[in-house]
């Protein structure tokens, strides 16, 4: 299949035709592509700026939908959502791993059944269309995948360490929590991320994971566990 083809058919599989299709082809194209591909930018910004989209979108439906819901609750329930794992189910039902552009290396390592890599990808199509057609075409394309019944939603139970240490960490006002990469190694198809999750100036835990979300939460569980609270 050829570039042109792919994104004709993922336009057809999504019900979404872009008036800029190279805002499409940079959400397809994973950053070992990206490497193999002069001029070529990857998705990697557009993931940064879909995660936002996508965390709005289903912060206003679940606080519409779910008007009793407290706010911890309401908290756990997103992350449900939007975690990794959450956004790999997702993908696969449009088939999205299957259309990213990958270098050679990763694709004959399995990278389009990746989540890091497709979950990665499922938020830079939703940027993507944002960037093209504004917040309604996004909310409509993110809404498709959500839950019927939320209440009873059986992802719920992931575990979402970020969230929380969070709800842990603001009971004190005065103390902020954030996250630094520490180090970044491994060739584009392996990529190994270590990140330090920083209570004020302070390293309170330190984690490992092959996408920076996913090293993230490593850091939020250690740091819980070295707080004495059970992760398991």
């Amino acid at each position: 299949m050829t570039e042109k083809e792919n994104l004709e058919q993922f336009q057809e599989i999504i019900g979404y035709r872009f008036k800029n299709e190279a805002l499409l082809y940079e959400a397809l194209s994973h950053s070992s592509f990206a490497n193999e591909k002069k001029g070529r930018r990857s998705n990697e910004r557009l993931e940064f700026l879909g995660d936002s989209v996508l965390s709005i979108v289903v912060s206003s439906y679940i606080f519409h939908h779910e008007q009793k819901m407290p706010e911890g609750d309401l908290s756990k329930l997103r992350a449900s959502l939007v975690c990794e794992k959450a956004l790999f189910e997702f993908a696969k039902e449009i088939d999205l791993g299957e259309h990213i552009m990958l270098g050679k290396g990763e694709e004959h390592s399995g990278g389009r059944s990746r989540p890091s890599i497709v979950s990665d990808a499922f938020e830079a199509v939703i940027a993507a269309i944002y960037l093209d057609g504004g917040i309604e075409p996004a909310r409509k394309h993110i809404l498709r995948f959500m839950p019927k019944n939320l209440e009873h939603r059986d992802n719920v139970s992931f575990r979402d360490y970020k969230t929380a240490l969070q709800e842990i960490i603001q009971k004190n006002p005065e103390e902020k929590v954030s996250y630094v990469l520490a180090e970044e190694s491994g060739p584009a198809h392996d990529k190994k991320f270590k990140v330090n999750v920083m209570l004020n100036s302070n390293i309170i835990g330190t984690g490992v994971g092959s996408s920076k979300k996913s090293a993230e939460q490593q850091a939020a569980k250690e740091a819980l566990s070295l707080m004495g609270y059970r992760v398991d």
